[in-house]
């Protein structure tokens, strides 16, 4: 079976690019400029890259995040990473938290992008494999390992974008081995 991805972003400018990026790190990259009939198309692809905004003038991320929840409702296994121009740690920790597998920032470097989308596919994979989602203890690990990799280590930043206070913080950390 072909390795596919998926890039959505409503800026043809940015699919050229990050198609352009992704060339070798999947067999197919495929385009979309809008949201419109992608939940149906779901299963065919192992990662998706996608826009947080579609709208002319948004910034904070719902339509995305909307997307998210669908594609996600369509195949579980799927793993989405998000990308957005406008994104601060808050809306990437919202990100995760419902089921973003990673969170990109534009303008992105070209390596990073595309290590991060072959982590997604293999996940992907491994996930379809084993014919299972991740479940919510997998989730709030990577919500956590990602916080603490955005704010490079500091766990009292961390803590106040997961919502939590860092005593709670410190043992979800032990319990999941961080």
């Amino acid at each position: 079976m072909l390795s596919a991805l998926l890039i959505v972003d409503d800026d043809a400018d940015v699919l050229k690019a990050a198609a352009a990026a992704l060339a070798r790190t999947a067999e197919q990259v495929d385009t979309a400029s809008g949201p419109e009939g992608l939940t149906e198309q779901a299963r065919r692809y192992d990662a998706v890259l996608l826009d947080m905004n579609f709208a002319v003038g948004a910034r904070d991320g719902a339509e995305g995040l909307d997307l998210l929840d669908r594609l996600l409702a369509a195949d579980p296994a799927l793993s989405v990473v998000l990308m957005t121009t406008y994104g601060g740690v808050s809306l990437a920790v919202q990100a995760l938290k419902r089921g973003a597998t990673d969170f990109v920032l534009k303008p992105w470097r070209n390596e990073a992008l595309a290590e991060a989308m072959r982590t997604a596919m293999a996940l992907t994979v491994e996930r379809r494999a084993s014919g299972r989602a991740l479940n919510l203890d997998d989730l709030e690990k990577r919500a956590i390992e990602r916080a603490l990799q955005l704010y490079e280590g500091n766990v009292s930043h961390a803590a106040a974008a997961l919502g939590l206070t860092r005593p709670a913080l410190y043992r979800r950390m032990e319990r999941h081995g961080l």
